[in-house]
């Protein structure tokens, strides 16, 4: 295991992020429900756009380990598609999702709304599933080893305490507040560190030289086939449904604000992707020897980073991590408070939907160490999540933002085909991995999980816009 060496003055620069992090986040004004949940739908677009791009690259540990396995073909599976579907988004999503949001706070919400009760608690599962965030617990984890030499479950406890601590109390509002400076650390942390990298060792020439990294690090496919390539795009259609995305457009102060905003995420996302790639294909040359990837970057850090210049490439890296971890852990416990307790209560207002998710914030963090224990690789814990969550949400929310009725199924379609699709493909993801193991699994028919679960999602959706048809024509 790497161990940082850090100095005083890295020392100092860790202390000074931290403790904003508690004087920004625990202050708090007077808040209800709506504040507490979605910062009373108020967010400018400045803070909109640096929210959403902190959060959505919390696993920069897990891009350092597929640019230093597979090279540029890191960018275009994990960069590429979600531009495309992050574009789609803003360009015919997001001013319909922030258009039907002033009593919307979850996806479950806009379910609940268009099919039924139990639709939205069967949206609810595959929501709580996907934001439980089990991957950034894991990467705060091994960062704080490498900081303190502690084993990973107690690293782990104390990583998601701390980044969760001040969103306990201030809700929404207090972690917006904080991804502003997240923002602005992890691009200075990315940005000194690839600079470092050009000045210092040859710039790309020096990429470009035999044996300085393996031939396929510089092919946009890796060395892979296409169809590895459109297994990518198809994890990336979870841009379409990421609570995440949701969420901050339901938060945003017009549908302009949230269209606009994410297309501006879009150009910062591909600036800080040219950034951890650099970075990563420099890892790859300078420290080629790792067992494992996800320490590359750590890895470059000890090798040529002096001291100051180390401590805030650390924060950088600890920046987006801690950002994303705050994020889903408070979507998921939104989930439990508003989605499961509140519903099934069937509470006449939503007075104590804060404490409900108070309630949500403690489940989610126990949740998510647990997961990290039986999961812990960061690529492995994308795409399980992905193929499931995926085919059970995809279709009948498209459905339910379509701008006409005709392409809405009855709502027990809609069920069926949440529930069908996504488990057909945890049974084939389950079938891969008992032929073949979870390193080489042999899939029925040699189809990715996501394939047949979305088939068998669109085939039930499909029926019941054909059975709405024939029910309106009298036929």
């Amino acid at each position: 295991m790497i161990r940082a060496a850090f100095q005083p003055l890295d020392w100092s620069l860790l202390a000074l992020y931290l403790l904003f992090l508690l004087v920004v986040g625990f202050w708090r004004r007077r808040q209800d429900a709506e504040d507490y949940l979605i910062a009373s739908r108020s967010l400018s677009l400045p803070i909109f756009v640096a929210t959403l791009v902190a959060t959505w690259y919390g696993s920069i540990l897990g891009a350092g380990e597929f640019v230093y396995s597979y090279g540029l073909a890191a960018w275009t599976t994990n960069g590429l598609p979600y531009y495309v579907f992050a574009i789609l988004f803003a360009l015919f999503l997001a001013p319909r999702v922030r258009g039907a949001a002033a009593d919307l706070y979850t996806i479950p919400d806009k379910l609940a709304r268009e099919y039924d009760r139990k639709t939205a608690l069967l949206g609810a599962i595959f929501a709580f599933i996907y934001a439980t965030p089990a991957t950034y617990v894991l990467m705060v984890g091994t960062l704080l080893q490498l900081l303190f030499g502690w084993p990973l479950l107690p690293a782990m406890l104390v990583g998601i305490v701390f980044s969760v601590i001040y969103v306990y109390r201030g809700g929404f509002l207090s972690d917006v507040r904080v991804n502003t400076l997240q923002f602005v650390l992890m691009f200075t942390g990315f940005v000194v560190a690839a600079w470092l990298c050009l000045r210092h060792f040859g710039g790309i020439a020096m990429l470009r030289a035999p044996g300085s990294l393996p031939p396929t690090h510089l092919q946009l496919l890796g060395g892979n086939s296409v169809g590895w390539a459109v297994v990518w795009f198809f994890i990336a259609l979870v841009t379409l449904t990421d609570p995440g995305f949701h969420q901050r457009c339901y938060a945003a102060r017009t549908p302009r604000i949230a269209a606009g905003g994410i297309l501006l995420a879009v150009l910062c996302w591909f600036a800080f992707d040219a950034l951890t790639t650099t970075t990563g294909l420099f890892a790859r040359a300078l420290v080629p020897n790792l067992t494992d990837g996800k320490m590359a970057f750590p890895a470059l850090a000890e090798r040529i980073m002096p001291p100051g210049v180390k401590g805030l490439f650390y924060v950088g890296m600890l920046a987006p991590i801690m950002a994303s971890t705050v994020s889903y852990t408070f979507i998921a416990a939104m989930t439990i408070g508003r989605d499961f307790i509140w519903r099934l209560r069937g509470d006449a207002d939503s007075r104590h939907l804060p404490a409900y998710t108070r309630y949500g914030l403690v489940i989610t963090s126990a949740l998510a160490i647990l997961i990290a224990l039986a999961i812990p690789s960061v690529v492995r814990q994308w795409y399980v999540f992905g193929n499931i969550f995926v085919p059970g949400v995809l279709i009948p929310l498209l459905g339910a933002y379509a701008p006409s009725p005709r392409w809405k199924a009855p709502a027990t379609f809609a069920f069926y085909s949440m529930l069908c699709g996504a488990s057909v493909a945890l049974a084939c993801l389950l079938w891969g991995w008992a032929h073949g193991g979870y390193d080489d699994p042999h899939y029925p028919l040699g189809w990715q999980p996501m394939y047949p679960g979305l088939l068998v999602a669109a085939l039930i959706y499909g029926a019941g816009l054909a059975a709405r048809v024939t029910v309106r024509t009298g036929h």
